[in-house]
């Protein structure tokens, strides 16, 4: 049997926290941080129940933080470009290590990395990490990166704002002139002249604090400064340098890689490198941050098996769940990427977005359940979710850098309130039962065949009377689900048309069936024919998973 992959994005220091005091701005002494040792094999299992076949571990490869580690001989950071006190994780000072704050032993970080990396492994799972391939942080070097291998920016010339074989861009002349104050409290200022580019694409010495001021951009032989002109032969220094870097952590046995903004990364180099890490790792998934459509098959041509399908399907499973939009639209999503479905990652939640029930979203978990369903069990492609978000949690609060905007914080030393419950087991009802949803979703998609291996058949455009519900098939062999989901407030009874076209191409008899509702177990006869119409009756934000065999 085909497995759906289920992604379970873990934000690695937040979910083992169960530090309580959040203190805005607090440290690390007066917050607390998880660790690696934190997913133990009872976590683990309990995680892998939720129906997740991969782990992505958000943030354990060592980046800028203000937390000092110096005593164990890692590099202060100065605090005047880290974002937060913890620092975010996308602003990495040394590819090649494991974030300290992880460790219980911080002295034998990577060890403990490996440990969990077993352990997962162990549970059933397969492991996902973060690679960030357009960035670095300011103050990067690498104090373990293996024997005979240069640190970045070590051999640049930087005499000149773009060489193809330097591996930073520059500003000859002009010294680091953010708008912001550069001292942070510190005796001294941070200095650094030349000036390098940051890693949003700003060429000059003087950015913003909006920008990510904390980063400086990776040179991949594309020249800014004349109009994004590829040198790309010979191939550029940085290009090896990245290709190393995947290869230590493939060597390591991870899964994947989660690919940080990759489209900010000449599509040439993950065609080159993809290419190589596959000769040698050839079941490694490559999945990529891609926000341009117009770009989704060029990468994917390029070596990347996903992408995050952001712009078409969360967007609009956003605008229908707020009202937004007409239930219809979300046919109008997926026909977008028909062509290359199995290589789009649905999602409703990660890192960078605000919290389903977050006050700027929907306001409550359960009103997510709709585009829950339909984006789990619509399609063969997978699916990722992000921890405290089959509890409801909501993100609203005001940690730090990031302040109360609805998403959990990557910046800052915190807990998640959901989580610290679950573990406790103070949930309330409302949290339990939409865990309950969750795990019965998952686990349809983890065992129905239809879902993981079956034929779609979109029933919206003969049921054009329906404006906040979503109705669609799925078959294989003698197994039929038909799944109905509710985006209104209130419940409804709805007249579902099944085209003849449908009973043809999914090869449907005609005649009385008895059926399940996967979701609720109740047991019903339907008379299924061409051109007819079922009765189906939705709770508010609720749906239907009608299982029948043919």
């Amino acid at each position: 049997m085909k497995n759906k992959i289920i992604i379970y994005q873990i934000f690695t220091r937040l979910f083992g926290n169960r530090n309580t005091s959040r203190i805005e701005n607090g440290t690390i002494a007066e917050n607390g941080c998880g660790k690696m040792n934190d997913f133990d094999a009872k976590t683990l299992k309990q995680i892998k129940s939720l129906g997740v076949t991969h782990m992505w571990y958000t943030g354990v490869i060592r980046h800028a933080t203000q937390t000092d580690y110096t005593k164990y001989g890692i590099p202060r950071n100065h605090p005047a470009i880290v974002k937060g006190k913890a620092g975010s994780p996308y602003a990495i000072t040394d590819y090649y290590d494991i974030d300290p704050d992880l460790a219980v032993d911080v002295d034998n970080r990577m060890a403990e990395f490996e440990q969990l990396l077993s352990r997962t492994h162990s549970a059933g799972m397969k492991v996902i990490i973060d690679f960030v391939p357009n960035h670095v942080a300011r103050q990067y070097h690498s104090i373990c990166k293996p024997e005979g291998v240069k640190d970045l920016g070590e051999d640049d010339n930087c005499r000149n704002g773009f060489d193809p074989q330097n591996n930073f861009y520059y500003c000859p002349g002009c010294s680091f002139s953010p708008y912001f104050d550069l001292y942070k409290g510190e005796p001294d200022p941070y200095l650094e002249n030349p000036a390098k580019a940051t890693g949003n694409d700003h060429f000059g010495p003087c950015p913003g604090v909006n920008e990510w001021y904390e980063t400086i951009k990776l040179n991949y032989g594309v020249d800014y400064y004349a109009g994004k002109v590829g040198h790309f032969d010979p191939i550029p220094n940085t290009w090896q340098k990245m290709l190393d870097i995947l290869l230590f952590w493939a060597s390591k046995g991870i899964d994947g890689f989660r690919c940080d903004m990759a489209e900010m990364v000449p599509a040439a180099f993950w065609g080159w490198a993809t290419a190589k890490v596959k000769e040698q790792y050839p079941d490694i998934v490559f999945i990529g941050e891609v926000y341009n459509p117009a770009e989704y098959r060029n990468y994917i041509a390029n070596g990347f098996d996903l992408l995050y399908d952001k712009v078409g399907m969360y967007d609009t499973m956003r605008a229908v769940t707020c009202g937004f939009s007409n239930a219809s639209s979300i046919s109008n999503a997926w026909q977008s990427t028909d062509d290359i479905r199995d290589n789009m990652l649905y999602f409703l939640e990660n890192h960078d977005e605000q919290r389903v029930a977050s006050d700027f979203f929907a306001g409550d978990g359960n009103k997510g359940v709709p585009a829950l369903v339909a984006s789990v069990l619509m399609q063969q492609n997978p699916f990722m979710l992000y921890a405290g978000q089959e509890y409801g949690e909501r993100g609203m609060d005001k940690e730090g850098y990031s302040g109360a905007d609805g998403r959990t914080t990557i910046f800052d030393y915190w807990s998640v309130d959901t989580l610290c419950r679950s573990a406790w087991g103070t949930l309330t009802e409302s949290e339990t039962s939409l865990n309950e949803t969750y795990k019965k979703v998952l686990k349809i998609a983890n065992k129905e065949k239809a879902v993981s291996e079956g034929l779609f058949f979109d029933l919206m455009y003969v049921n054009a009377h329906l404006d906040r519900q979503y109705v669609f098939l799925r078959k294989h062999e003698n197994e039929l689900l038909l799944i109905a989901v509710n985006f209104e407030d209130r419940p409804v009874c709805i007249g579902v048309n099944i085209p003849a076209h449908a009973f043809d191409y999914l090869a449907i008899s005609e005649k009385k069936y008895t059926s399940t509702d996967l979701l609720t177990s109740k047991r019903k006869t339907y008379e299924l024919t061409k051109d007819g119409s079922l009765a189906l009756s939705l709770e508010s934000r609720g749906a239907a998973v009608i299982k029948i065999k043919l």
